[in-house]
């Protein structure tokens, strides 16, 4: 009787270290950063840090020229560079949920860019804009489409399409792995019955696919804004939000912040932008308890 009395403790003791975890990297240092946005919090002047309430708050949004466009600049990030990824990965599932010879390999090497770190992308694809001896450069005046070598990432107008474009060309297996897995669970039954009654490729797509995978795509794109909103490692490794911050997003500006040591104000962005996603993650939240 005394085990059977405190085995209900059993459960908690399996999932603590998880807990604990959760409570050291993920919620300590959120209510850290909600502390610390309301403070004068400079590393370089640590006698100075003192409680400042709204301050950088209002600084942010009243005095900083750069936290607009930032914003500006995030939200073309993200509707571009995630748009583009869910297109493009849903017309690659298709494609891959077809039977062809070969199939298992081209799966696996799509999902090459999704693998390889962030920092490692950066670097690769600032070689390949790159205006002297870039791949992209080179290709393009072999093809002579251009006479002389193009400096994208140095160029205000063409600094943030390329890294835009960087970003979709790393997303797009993401959505491929999961809509293709949503795909392999809709009914074959559905689709003969579909031939039978004479539907064509269009119909059977807009009728019996889209609605079979409709919140795999949803909780799918959810996840991508949020992981592109929080992105840093592409853009700082390609152009540190350069040229003249023509690619400097909010998560990077917060980053570059941060990097100067003054993490009060950088604290402040954070809390901003956790607030602004709040939008897309509580309507993610909402279909999955809706779903369970």
């Amino acid at each position: 009787m005394k085990l059977k009395k405190i085995s209900w403790i059993y459960p908690y003791l399996l999932i603590s270290p998880a807990v604990l975890i959760i409570l050291l990297v993920v919620f300590i240092p959120i209510v850290r950063a909600l502390i610390n946005s309301f403070m004068f919090y400079d590393l370089r002047y640590p006698s100075k840090t003192a409680f400042i309430g709204l301050k950088n708050y209002l600084d942010i949004f009243g005095k900083d020229p750069q936290f607009w466009p930032s914003l500006v600049r995030t939200v073309l990030w993200v509707i571009f560079g995630v748009g583009f990824q869910f297109l493009f990965g849903f017309l690659m599932a298709l494609l891959l949920n077809r039977k062809f010879r070969g199939r298992g390999v081209v799966r696996s090497v799509s999902m090459l860019p999704w693998v390889m770190s962030g920092v490692v992308i950066g670097l690769v694809w600032r070689w390949l804009y790159d205006g002297d001896y870039g791949v992209i450069n080179d290709l393009l005046l072999k093809l002579r489409l251009i006479g002389d070598g193009i400096p994208f990432l140095s160029r205000i107008a063409t600094a943030l399409p390329a890294a835009i474009f960087t970003v979709i060309w790393q997303g797009i297996p993401f959505f491929a792995l999961m809509i293709l897995a949503a795909l392999q669970g809709v009914s074959h039954d559905m689709y003969e019955a579909a031939d039978i009654d004479g539907a064509h490729s269009w119909q059977k797509l807009v009728h019996i696919t889209l609605p079979s995978i409709k919140n795999t795509v949803f909780v799918t794109l959810m996840l991508r804004v949020i992981w592109v909103t929080n992105s840093v490692d592409i853009i700082q490794n390609m152009t540190a939000g350069g040229p003249a911050y023509a690619t400097q997003t909010i998560g990077v500006y917060v980053y570059q912040k941060a990097q100067v040591l003054n993490l009060g104000y950088a604290s402040a962005m954070a809390v901003i932008m956790c607030v602004l996603l709040l939008f897309v993650v509580i309507p993610y939240l909402r279909s999955s308890l809706r779903n369970k």
